[in-house]
């Protein structure tokens, strides 16, 4: 093999085998972690490219152009002119250059992490949940691409293999390099995945059970109320309005600007099924389908997988977004996630009312 053409599916290759010690250094500058802005608060530019504008408006001058995962100062967000009849949503940022259309920016920060030891033991071996606290950290892929797969489809792209701010994971090993730097190996599919991967302990920052401990547990009334209309979610006890977000419910347009009705998100009455701290969701079709690892605080609800859930791929709240679910923001699906029933313990971290026969949770999806 010619190493002055080395591919990046061939480099992959060799650093899964371990082979030689030409690539060892390069292997450890991968998972060092990146260098980003200081701001409490940072946005990540979520997809392809985006504008910053003189204005809060698209048809101002271009100041700059980013691209995807270059992260910059969030110093405010205000309310500017809406692109197209596509999106409706009126949000921008102001940065320190200009402003950028706020649902193409991610809301970050970049909180590194003391790295732990030691994994505890649970059910389904050594382990422990961790939650990504920087904007994003590049991974080692330990394995050949799965077939198919997110990983797959980022080496055959040339792209790096990132998992970005909000996203959870389990963690099933730690080590130390030769550089004396502790990385933590990154299981996606942890009741059974094959794509493994190694990244910097900083960027992870460990779960614990007592976080995870469900709220208000009791009490028996509680009603989940999703308004497709207002683009909106309310948590009731009894007639009391307990918590309140903004979400992204099934889009109303296609990629090309047709109107759909495939991704609409169910209307009537549902109940919780099953709830995943984690989940890797896939599904949709050649051009416009979707693998997604790591989608914290999952609560399913109806046929087909439909669920509230984690989001770190857009920041489009408010206006329709998704293939069904009910897309909301990281620390809005936590919250509800704890809130709802069936609880879900730490160990193993998932709960299926078919197998557990425990009550569960109402959810409404209604449509003015």
């Amino acid at each position: 093999m010619n190493h002055s053409s080395l591919s990046r599916r061939d480099f992959l290759k060799l650093a899964a085998l371990g082979l030689g010690g030409l690539y060892a250094r390069s292997l450890s500058r991968l998972a060092v972690l990146p260098e980003f802005p200081q701001a409490d608060l940072l946005g990540r530019v979520t997809k392809g490219m985006l504008e910053v504008k003189a204005r809060p408006n698209l048809d101002s001058q271009t100041v700059e152009v980013l691209y995807e995962d270059y992260v910059i100062p969030w110093v405010r967000e205000l309310v500017g002119e809406a692109p197209s009849y596509v999106f409706n949503n009126q949000r921008w940022v102001e940065t320190s250059n200009g402003y950028v259309y706020s649902p193409l920016l991610q809301p970050v920060r970049n909180l590194p992490n003391k790295p732990v030891q030691q994994l505890q033991e649970s059910s389904i071996g050594d382990g422990m949940w961790v939650e990504v606290t920087i904007p994003y950290v590049d991974v080692i892929l330990q394995n050949e691409p799965t077939s198919n797969s997110w990983v797959e489809a980022k080496v055959d792209e040339g792209m790096p293999i990132r998992l970005y701010y909000g996203q959870v994971f389990w963690v099933d090993q730690i080590r130390r390099t030769t550089e004396n730097q502790v990385q933590y190996r990154v299981n996606p599919n942890y009741y059974g995945g094959v794509d493994l991967l190694w990244a910097s302990a900083e960027a992870f920052r460990p779960l614990t059970s007592e976080e995870m401990a469900p709220i208000s547990p009791e009490v028996a009334d509680k009603r989940v109320v999703v308004d497709v209309t207002r683009q909106t979610l309310s948590c009731y006890e009894g007639n009391t309005e307990v918590y309140f977000c903004r979400v992204s419910t099934g889009a109303k347009y296609d990629m090309y600007g047709n109107l759909v009705d495939k991704w609409a998100t169910p209307v009537g009455e549902h109940l919780v099924t099953r709830k995943y701290i984690s989940l890797q969701m896939s599904g949709g079709t050649t051009g416009a389908g979707y693998d997604l690892p790591g989608i914290g605080w999952s609560i399913i609800f109806a046929t087909g997988g439909v669920a509230i859930h984690s989001t770190f791929w857009h920041n489009n709240f408010g206006d329709t977004m998704s293939h069904g679910c009910v897309n909301v923001m990281p620390e809005d699906a936590k919250w509800v996630f704890r809130w709802t029933q069936p609880a879900v313990p730490y160990d193993p971290g998932m709960v299926d009312i078919t197998v557990s026969g425990e009550a569960s949770t109402h959810v409404e999806v209604m449509e003015a």
